[in-house]
């Protein structure tokens, strides 16, 4: 019978192509670890790792049974969860991922409020771009991720937290800048500012500014949205601004943000889980107190 130990040192090997590396994520010593890894080879009757000098690698066996390696330890750790849920629903670990472009501005609106909600819950933060965060939830290394919801996102469930309008970013001395509100026509042939690829934000920008005449300016994107908001402030260009992210204080920095008459572009703010999780009470816990804390957030109108 193999044993989940073994699968957890042949997934290490896997991930750290470093024998001695991948000793040390399982707190055993480089010959313990090697050891198992050829009792395991002769059980099976194959060779999972190809060894070399400085670097070691899956074999084509070994690639063949990763994925169902990761899949045995992600049920293992499943079945510890619903154990763990069964006793104490509301305590413990909880590891939660968030996208770049919610995570510095939603965070410090609802951590207190969960903090006070579930006091015996450890919350583990996790910040990186969407397609990242969905890897890591299916792969079981996150609990929940909160991001803007696309309709390419597949076998997850879905919960809404709020929807958050995006309002126009424009130099304070641009002409649009002295509108009381925009609309679309009023970015027709302007040039837009944009986040880099794997931003989520960058896509909503670019499909509501395209419709609109508008052009992005491709001589360079931004990392992040603080990068893109001095961008806007020096007088590169207009962008989109998530209303959260929005600052009064930028306007001394040359920075005007202007209001989208209704119905204005938006993005559905989701937490999202894998498919029969044990820790649904939690979870609902979790989305009943984020809702609750961005109620007062204005919601677009249809």
């Amino acid at each position: 019978m193999v044993k989940i130990r073994d699968l957890q040192y042949l997934d290490a090997v896997a991930r750290h192509q470093h024998f001695g590396r991948a000793a040390e994520a399982c707190f055993v010593s480089q010959p313990t670890l090697s050891g198992q890894i050829m009792k395991l080879e002769e059980r099976l009757g194959l060779m999972l790792i190809e060894r070399h000098r400085k670097r070691v690698m899956l074999t084509p066996a070994g690639e063949a049974l990763i994925s169902r390696a990761r899949a045995v330890l992600r049920a293992a750790e499943d079945f510890e969860d619903a154990a763990k849920a069964l006793s104490e629903p509301l305590s413990g670990d909880f590891h939660l991922g968030l996208i770049p472009t919610i995570s510095p501005y939603l965070l410090p609106h609802i951590m207190g409020p969960l903090g006070a909600e579930l006091p015996k819950v450890n919350f583990y933060l996790h910040e990186n771009q969407t397609h990242v965060l969905l890897q890591e939830l299916d792969e079981g290394k996150l609990d929940v991720v909160i991001l803007s919801w696309l309709d390419s996102i597949e076998n997850v469930e879905r919960y809404n937290l709020y929807s958050e309008p995006l309002v126009l970013a424009a130099p304070r001395d641009q002409p649009l800048a002295k509108l009381s509100e925009a609309s679309l026509k009023d970015l027709d042939g302007q040039l837009v500012l944009t986040l880099e690829d794997g931003h989520c934000l960058r896509d909503e920008t670019l499909d509501y500014c395209f419709t609109a005449g508008a052009r992005e300016d491709q001589r360079f994107q931004a990392t992040s949205l603080e990068t893109l908001r001095y961008m806007v402030a020096s007088g590169l260009g207009i962008t989109l601004m998530p209303q959260l992210a929005v600052r009064p204080a930028d306007e001394e920095q040359g920075l005007h943000y202007v209001p989208f008459g209704s119905p204005p572009p938006s993005r559905e703010i989701c937490l999202l889980v894998r498919p029969n999780y044990s820790r649904m009470e939690a979870v609902r816990a979790m989305v009943a107190c984020i809702r609750q804390a961005m109620s007062p957030l204005p919601q677009p109108q249809a």
